[in-house]
């Protein structure tokens, strides 16, 4: 008869289109409850862009190296999942979907939150959940780039400017440029034109921060979002794409309070990680036996 562990350690590793994330819990206390938030802690995390390498090699590497910064090995974790495009790590003990992960990692972050924004390389997805981090409901972006990382990444490219510059260049923009938000082709040829008018860089991402932020708040309308929204993914980061949001929001009247916090990238690999605590106590609880520790 398993019995439910005082303490245990998990990790999660978040196998996303342009970047890994790792993160190290630890959880206290024999509480099955998914909203205990204060038994809870990261010991760990980060993230590292695959930048054309292979994604697993990167996964693995950042694995051991936010092991060694919790001063841990493979064989202290109870459990590490993964979720994204991890099924394939072979030191996995389970994998959770994103949508799932993305809630409960959120849920972790901002306990107010009831959903999630998750904005990815490839696409967007706006998650709608409950105080125990069970999906309601939840839309995504079609297939069109426009709302994605990766469609941002390629206009910062096209202007010469770093990824890291995007959100501070944005927020000095005086005349946001308005830019299509319907397809991607189309905007990077508006882009292409505003350049040719002279049209300042700080005005035109700001402009491509407000129409790809009307999408979103679309997307979290449809999935009958209200309340206070966790951004999460890649572009948590950005600080344009947050005021843009934030603006968005205000001008619409929405009943969104967007909000994101200094670990919202990790958003993924945190639920991933608590999730495979929550398993490890349910199956100690049945009497199931618990998954092999990694090797």
């Amino acid at each position: 008869m398993s019995t439910i562990p005082e303490k245990l350690i998990t990790a999660g590793i978040d196998v996303g289109s342009a970047a890994i994330k790792v993160a190290i819990v630890e959880t206290t206390g024999r509480a099955l409850e998914v909203n205990s938030i204060a038994s809870e802690r990261m010991l760990a995390g980060a993230s590292e862009r695959t930048r054309r390498r292979d994604a697993l090699a990167v996964a693995e590497g950042l694995f051991d190296e936010q092991l060694r910064v919790a001063g841990l090995t493979r064989g202290d974790l109870a459990y590490a999942a993964t979720t994204g495009e991890g099924e394939a790590l072979p030191f996995r003990t389970g994998h959770f979907y994103g949508m799932t992960t993305h809630a409960r990692g959120g849920l972790f972050l901002e306990p107010d939150a009831r959903a999630v924004i998750d904005i990815g390389a490839l696409h967007t997805r706006a998650v709608r959940m409950d105080e125990k981090a069970k999906v309601a409901s939840y839309r995504m972006t079609s297939q069109c780039a426009s709302g994605s990382g990766q469609f941002l990444e390629n206009i910062a490219r096209y202007l010469g400017v770093t990824l890291e510059e995007i959100g501070t260049l944005s927020q000095q923009a005086d005349k946001p440029e308005a830019c299509s938000s319907i397809c991607a082709v189309l905007a990077e040829t508006d882009v292409i034109n505003m350049v040719s008018r002279g049209i300042g860089i700080p005005n035109i991402l700001k402009g491509i921060h407000q129409s790809m932020a009307g999408r979103y708040l679309k997307l979290l309308v449809a999935a009958g979002v209200r309340g206070v929204v966790l951004v999460t993914g890649g572009l948590a980061a950005d600080t344009g794409m947050m005021t843009a949001m934030q603006e968005t929001a205000a001008e619409q009247k929405a009943a969104l309070d967007v909000r994101c916090h200094p670990q919202s990238v990790l958003a993924g690999a945190l639920g991933a990680a608590l999730w495979g605590g929550f398993r490890v106590r349910r199956l100690a609880e049945k009497g199931t036996p618990l998954p092999m520790l990694v090797a």
